[in-house]
């Protein structure tokens, strides 16, 4: 065997010691990355054979984020193993354009949401009710707790903290952009396209 291959113990595939694969993030995805690195083909350092998800949050991309993963033009999980060379687009949630026929991330889409929102999201949580969405909050809440909660309860995850939806634990949630509580509503309303669901709750 060449010396600049290995073999990983852990899934018995010969690798290059280093190889890499293309990677390239879709809409807002791209907050998540240096500005230099957004809306442009990245080439990502492969060390071993790795999930595709360990390889997108090595970037600082939260997993709970992306609905979609396309690699070199196949929808797959988030458990497909790169072996160097691949293109891979990523995608965050999808609701209006039909997908069916692909590999969704998230375990439903969000047709009827309900949220659990982070100690710091007193405000939104508040607007979210008036507007009339189910969520639960608590002032004293951990990321533990909201974890929980999120999974018992099948609720997405609002936040300002990047680092709880790359829990392994997490299955659904939203960074919310904006610090300023007076715009987070409008950011969430727009970013998980809730406009249908918030005109249905004022008309009742």
């Amino acid at each position: 065997m060449s010396p600049l291959a290995r073999v990983s113990g852990k899934l018995g595939i010969i690798m290059p010691e280093r190889s890499h694969a293309q990677f390239r993030f879709y809409e807002e995805l791209n907050d998540f990355l240096p500005p230099a690195q957004r809306k442009r083909d990245l080439t990502v350092p492969l060390d071993r054979a790795c999930p595709v998800k360990d390889a997108i949050e090595s970037l600082g991309v939260p997993h709970a984020e992306v609905d979609l993963v396309i690699v070199d033009g196949q929808s797959v999980g988030f458990g497909h193993v790169l072996r160097g060379g691949e293109r891979v687009a990523v995608y965050p949630m999808f609701e209006r354009l039909d997908i069916a026929p692909l590999t969704h991330l998230r375990p439903r889409p969000l047709r009827d949401p309900r949220f659990v929102a982070d100690a710091h999201l007193g405000e939104l949580a508040r607007d979210l009710r008036k507007a009339g969405f189910d969520v639960a909050w608590g002032e004293d809440w951990d990321p533990e707790r909201i974890v929980a909660v999120s999974n018992a309860e099948r609720r997405t995850i609002l936040t300002r903290d990047a680092a709880m939806l790359s829990r392994a634990d997490v299955e659904r949630g939203y960074f919310v952009r904006s610090a300023a509580s007076e715009s987070q509503l409008g950011e969430v309303v727009r970013a998980l396209q809730l406009e249908s669901l918030v005109r249905q709750r004022q008309l009742r």
